[in-house]
């Protein structure tokens, strides 16, 4: 699904429909072809064994990686929450979703960076690194210096995601509704409504600039934790930079020793229970 020249974000409605609208028609294009295969082979498949091929559950991660946005939230949480019910074709990829993104190519940064910095964007920064470090389901983030030297990370969201939810979510159900990926005994759509909840809160990042300070007030003194700040003066409504903050992903807590894992995971619940 990652890919380093990246794909382009179709930011359009309409464009965003039609994409889901040619997935549906590849899955059912898949269906008929190994129904084929398998009849010449003198073998009667069920419908849903040619509906959950390797193949079609493929594209459908494929497609959802690369539309970004609800679409690809969908899939996470889907995952997540009802992986253990889903088939194990579908399952697995769709948990991709959780750790790869498609990143937008240079071209199409290039152009939201002028669209929430202005045509002299480059006035910020001493360097951008123009290969993003991340790429999840609405924004990618970047390394960059601001002009004053300070180490950065800027997240960039995707264009046309924040005023596609809605829709994209919709589209998603009804296609999960008459292809029949997901089995009938899922209730998805509580999953549709936590993620159209989640992605309008995150497609915020002035919400989330204001957020970030308050955690670093309530948090101020205490030096077990490490937070960055936003550059509020860097940032707009779908722009966020802030300091810079090295870390190790979570899963690599499996190779410290035993008294580092228990030292974190209970700083992690003492975190948790301040938080409630």
């Amino acid at each position: 699904m990652s890919n380093d020249k990246g794909h382009k974000v179709p930011g359009h409605r309409l464009a965003r429909i039609g994409h889901l609208a040619s997935l549906a028609t590849r899955v059912a294009g898949g269906m008929l072809g190994e129904g084929a295969r398998q009849w010449s082979r003198g073998q009667r498949p069920s419908a849903r064994d040619l509906l959950l091929t390797p193949a079609n559950a493929r594209r459908v991660g494929d497609q959802l990686a690369r539309l970004r946005g609800a679409a690809m939230k969908v899939g996470q949480l889907l995952s997540m929450d009802a992986g253990d019910l889903l088939p194990p074709e579908l399952a697995d990829i769709l948990a991709r979703l959780r750790a790869e993104g498609t990143p937008m190519p240079a071209s199409q940064l290039a152009q939201v960076l002028k669209h929430e910095l202005g045509e002299d964007w480059q006035r910020h920064f001493s360097h951008f690194e123009f290969r993003p470090m991340a790429a999840a389901s609405i924004g990618q983030v970047h390394q960059a210096w601001a002009d004053d030297g300070e180490h950065l990370a800027v997240k960039i969201q995707y264009p046309g995601i924040a005023g596609s939810i809605d829709s994209d979510v919709s589209n998603v159900a009804t296609l999960l509704r008459i292809s029949g990926l997901v089995p009938e005994g899922v209730n998805y759509q509580q999953l549709l409504d936590e993620a159209r909840q989640q992605l309008h809160a995150e497609a915020d990042y002035v919400l989330e600039a204001r957020q970030l300070e308050r955690f670093n007030q309530l948090l101020a003194g205490d030096e077990r934790f490490i937070l960055p700040r936003a550059r509020t003066d860097i940032s707009t409504e779908r722009l966020l930079a802030m300091s810079f903050v090295g870390g190790k992903p979570v899963e690599s807590l499996g190779n410290e020793p035993l008294e580092r894992r228990n030292h974190i995971m209970a700083l992690l619940f003492e975190l948790l229970f301040r938080e409630l």
